[in-house]
């Protein structure tokens, strides 16, 4: 079997050996963007983007797609799953370090870490009595998969009460769940939003102007998933009009972040690149997912 792996993933010499040693006859394409020499001969794909750059229909032997992010919305799924195409997402992998970032940027707003930074920077000792606590708060995870699950434990560890929201209403989680008709009773309610939904047509600008307005005035917003969950100009608007306490925004509708988007400017937003998933430990999670999923296991056929 042929398989196709792209620059997402990083092929040290060891994992080539195991994909081998598995059956596989292993080919490398660092750029995605680039267009894929002979794609009639991959069996296999483990990658990200490759597919907003290249028809899939020209891969008639594909079967499987080995992604490296957890979200499904890079490549055409549906119509994959209809020509017997097995999809494998990235789930559990990035959990642990979004978890981290979503916390630290709590953290860091409600304790007022930018402006003691800033005052590092000049030398000037000044003190600031008007700081949060997070223990008592209300938390909102709007998305119950790993990684909202993974932010909801550690949030609790602070005291917090973690409810969630989710589309699918009877998923397993620790804490109590909302049904999607009771979303805006949930979010009136939350003195912290934290997003991990997937990006599908249904959740595209799931806080659009009139859900940003249920929100309490002084609600914190996180979002880890994916930009286009808010409708950027109305959240912009909001914060203009000094609505919300604050922002913690690793995602954004357009990526780069545009140099003349008013988000940079606001003092209580933080911003990160699309960063939030980066750690050490992605590597080896990543790989032994690519194992269970690709490899033959033992005691199976």
């Amino acid at each position: 079997m042929n398989l196709l792996v792209t620059g997402a993933f990083e092929l040290t010499e060891e994992r080539r050996r195991v994909l081998e040693q598995g059956g596989y006859t292993v080919f490398f394409q660092r750029d995605e963007r680039e267009k894929t020499e002979a794609p009639d001969r991959y069996d296999a794909v483990i990658c990200n983007g490759l597919f907003l750059y290249q028809d899939w229909r020209t891969f008639p032997r594909l079967k499987t797609v080995q992604l490296t992010s957890a979200g499904l919305d890079r490549i055409p799924a549906a119509q994959m799953r209809e020509k017997g195409i097995r999809i494998f997402n990235a789930s559990g992998v990035y959990s642990a370090p979004m978890a981290e970032w979503a916390v630290g940027g709590i953290l860091a707003l409600y304790r007022g870490l930018p402006f003691f930074w800033k005052n590092q920077e000049k030398k000037n000792w000044e003190k600031n009595r008007a700081l949060r606590e997070l223990c008592g708060k209300e938390v909102l995870i709007c998305g119950c998969g790993s990684v909202g699950r993974a932010i909801g434990a550690r949030l609790s560890a602070f005291g917090c009460r973690v409810r969630g929201l989710d589309l699918t209403p009877d998923r397993d989680a620790p804490f109590e769940i909302f049904s999607p008709k009771q979303t805006d009773e949930a979010l009136r309610r939350a003195d912290v939003v934290v997003l991990t939904l997937p990006l599908t047509a249904q959740t595209r600008h799931f806080l659009d102007g009139r859900r940003l307005a249920l929100l309490k005035e002084d609600a914190l917003l996180v979002n880890a998933a994916r930009g286009a969950l808010i409708d950027e100009a109305a959240l912009v608007e909001n914060l203009q009009e000094g609505r919300l306490f604050g922002c913690v925004l690793d995602v954004f509708e357009e990526e780069p972040l545009p140099e003349q988007s008013p988000l940079w400017d606001f003092a209580r937003v933080l911003i990160s690149p699309h960063n939030s998933f980066a750690g050490e430990g992605n590597g080896e999670r990543l790989f032994a997912l690519i194992q269970k999923n690709l490899l033959p296991q033992e005691g199976t056929a």
